[in-house]
């Protein structure tokens, strides 16, 4: 017992410091995109375009890649596929690290499109994967909830530190926040699997067994698949559990919102408002904040008493009123007021997280990415 907690302590370490090291980037990734390709100007039909083309080309590749490596992770272990996510995501970084010009940013835009598409989410999800493999399945709600907090934290901690960093700079102790990150994982870090542990139920993809799946509203056997998930693969696992697939679409139109709200929402800011970084860093640090404080000690105690289920549905209620709060802002003050909302938005991702995990990892992975 003493092992699987202090393999948690360093878990929760690699990822505090592997989201910080991508999340201190954020509040200036607009103005160096702006620099790059609309220079002197507040608006860039150019850097919208290109943004919400480099998501949809992420949002494809991660879902062809993350299945995988969840199925691999399976086998080879949380730690080993790690490994790939979190040296990939230094290359982008590394790159503006060193200049921030229009081919410099051409070539982070190309890097990290394909980068992305193995990086992006593949962390989180084996983080939970790990986590799920060494908790009960009766704590992995707040367990989950604890993890989202770290990352929570990791987002105030870069924010504030960007805030006050230049540019040139914060790409710089980006790169090396990452490059620590992987190598604290590798060196403390334990190895898990999910057949070496009690509390995690057999990979489904293992050939030749059955697996009894814990949803109630679910037949009493669940397919058994081949080592690399199809298409049909996934179809098949949807329709054996009416709960995983609604938890699938609910994960699947948050996620597309979020998108779509990640890849406009601050060069809006910055044409309707003139934002600048240290105003993305300012509302970056109130979501970040309220989002800490919600996730370490507010859910933990909800989701006792309400429920998963319920403190998804209101999550993504709020979350709705916050979208529409930013789309009819008439004042600079709006998006502050709106982004307090996060302290209740964060409720959806833990909420939806374990109808998910708990089957397999490998098609969790499919859903959550």
């Amino acid at each position: 017992m003493e092992k699987k907690v202090r393999g948690l302590r360093h878990l929760m370490v690699t990822v505090f410091l592997s989201g910080m090291g991508n999340f201190i980037v954020i509040p200036g990734i607009t103005d160096v995109t702006m620099f790059a390709l609309c220079p002197a100007t507040d608006e860039c039909s150019l850097a919208i375009y290109l943004s919400a083309f480099q998501q949809a080309m992420i949002g494809v590749g991660t879902v062809l890649m993350i299945p995988l490596i969840g199925n691999l992770s399976d086998e080879y272990g949380r730690k080993a596929l790690l490994t790939l996510p979190m040296t990939l995501s230094i290359i982008p970084l590394a790159v503006l690290a060193c200049s921030r010009t229009t081919n410099y940013y051409y070539a982070y835009y190309a890097v990290r499109t394909l980068t992305a598409m193995v990086s992006e989410g593949s962390i989180n999800c084996l983080s939970l994967s790990y986590l799920a493999d060494n908790i009960s399945d009766s704590e992995r709600a707040s367990a989950f909830g604890i993890l989202s907090g770290v990352s929570s934290g990791a987002f105030v901690c870069a924010t504030l530190a960007a805030r006050f960093l230049s540019t040139a700079s914060t790409f710089q102790v980006a790169t090396f926040v990452s490059t620590l990150a992987l190598v604290y994982m590798r060196i403390f870090l334990e190895e898990s699997r999910p057949d070496q542990v009690d509390s995690m139920i057999q990979p489904m993809l293992k050939e030749g067994e059955d697996i009894i799946q814990k949803d109630g509203n679910a037949p009493g056997k669940m397919p058994v698949f081949k080592k690399i998930p199809s298409l049909g693969d996934v179809i098949c696992l949807l329709k054996s559990s009416p709960s995983f697939s609604q938890a699938a679409v609910a994960a699947f139109f948050a996620s597309l919102a979020e998108g779509g709200m990640i890849s406009s929402s601050m060069y809006y800011l910055k044409a309707r408002f003139h934002f600048n970084k240290n105003q993305f860093a300012d509302l970056m640090l109130i979501d970040g904040i309220a989002s800490t404080i919600s996730q370490l000690f507010l859910m933990p105690r909800l989701v006792s008493s309400i429920g998963d289920r319920r403190l998804l549905s209101v999550g993504l209620l709020v979350t709705c009123v916050n979208a529409i709060l930013y789309s009819v802002a008439w004042s600079a003050w709006v998006p502050y007021a709106a982004t307090t909302l996060s302290i209740v938005m964060v409720f959806a991702p833990p909420s939806v997280s374990p109808s998910l995990v708990y089957v397999t990892a490998s098609f969790g992975f499919f859903v959550l990415a």
